[in-house]
């Protein structure tokens, strides 16, 4: 069994990288994951798999609204926002990210 060129990416990450993602304005689905994507310098590819539960999740949580609208190409689209209770949830978890990954980061160098 071959191994992914793409690291997977560890539980509750995603939604902090799609709250971020989202801090740069309303978005739908396919551009969360390519903006993603684009920030990791193409190193995290988000599948539709993940992407939308996690986005579900978020929605019911009240971390995210979402509204119908077209997309550039004139296609019906879900378009998601971040909200006051998301924006403070993220920068809850960018503290945790920050602890988990200076441990990691010490474990490693031992």
């Amino acid at each position: 069994m071959a191994k992914s060129a793409t690291p997977a990416l560890l539980q509750g990450t995603l939604d902090l990288l799609i709250l971020h993602a989202l801090q740069r304005g309303e978005m739908h689905g396919y551009a969360i994951a390519q903006c993603i994507h684009l920030l990791s310098d193409e190193a995290l590819r988000v599948e539709e798999g993940s992407l939308y539960p996690a986005l579900y999740r978020l929605e019911l949580d009240g971390a995210i609204k979402a509204r119908w609208g077209l997309s550039e190409n004139n296609r019906k689209a879900k378009y998601y926002d971040i909200t006051a209770r998301g924006k403070k949830l993220m920068t809850q978890q960018q503290e945790t990210w920050s602890r988990l990954s200076v441990a990691v980061d010490r474990v490693l160098a031992r």
